[in-house]
């Protein structure tokens, strides 16, 4: 290992080896957009799901809400790639690039509904009361608002004007459209009422979102408002005062 190696932040490291897993994993051409393999998830949840509560015959309450929710979020998705897309999923990746990136990240969001649906958890499966659906559709609503906000908003100003975006969302949180991402999984975490779901939100959240974010950071930084701006502003958690 090279010095400069060796100086290297640990979540620098990771984020190298996840991208070569994701995007070069067994070699060969890279012939994938890694958009392909995230658009088949997000379009394939709903269907994935009435899967589910038709194979194993439940229909109850908390099956629908969230299919509801899990299901018509991926259509949601869809109509944010369409109308204002996110460059970094444009990449070409390998065959094995993507597998790893459906078996490692994507597909592990659809254990959640199987959790739920199939009775596999045993007749002690605790279910979520009312208040519980309550809360998740509310948090679930909010959390897409604000990451498709997010989103759109930094898709038209960098299309417009180059730089570090300190207006809307952006003022007060540097990352809002991975807080919207964090509420709206969070949600679904809270319908199924296992540890399972949460085990695979820590290992997503630490090991993809938050390296994003300090990768991200790290970029955003060049920049000479980027102290004031870092100052100011929070990284997950609003700083409204």
């Amino acid at each position: 290992m090279s010095e400069q190696q060796t100086h290297m932040p640990l979540w620098t490291r990771w984020a190298r080896f996840t991208a070569f897993i994701t995007e070069r994993f067994l070699g060969g051409p890279q012939l994938l957009k890694l958009a392909w393999v995230i658009n088949f998830q997000k379009t394939g949840t709903f269907f994935y799901i009435l899967l589910l509560m038709y194979y194993y015959q439940n229909f109850s309450l908390a099956a629908n809400v969230y299919l509801a929710l899990h299901g018509m979020y991926g259509f949601c998705w869809m109509l944010k790639h369409f109308a204002f897309p996110d460059r970094r999923w444009e990449k070409k990746v390998t065959l094995g690039g993507g597998l790893m990136a459906f078996m490692l990240v994507l597909g592990l969001y659809w254990v959640f509904p199987f959790l739920l649906i199939s009775g596999i958890l045993g007749p002690d499966q605790k279910m979520a009361s009312l208040t519980v659906l309550t809360v998740a559709i509310s948090l679930h609503t909010l959390g897409v608002v604000i990451m498709m906000t997010a989103d759109c908003q930094k898709y038209f100003t960098l299309k417009y004007h180059r730089g570090l975006i300190r207006e809307g969302l952006f003022k007060y949180i540097r990352h809002p459209n991975y807080l919207g991402e964090v509420m709206l999984y969070a949600s679904y975490a809270l319908i199924v009422q296992h540890w399972v779901p949460w085990a695979i939100l820590a290992w997503v959240w630490i090991g993809v979102f938050l390296v994003n974010m300090l990768q991200k950071e790290a970029s955003l930084s060049r920049y000479p408002e980027w102290a004031e701006y870092k100052k100011q502003s929070g990284m997950l958690i609003p700083k409204l005062f």
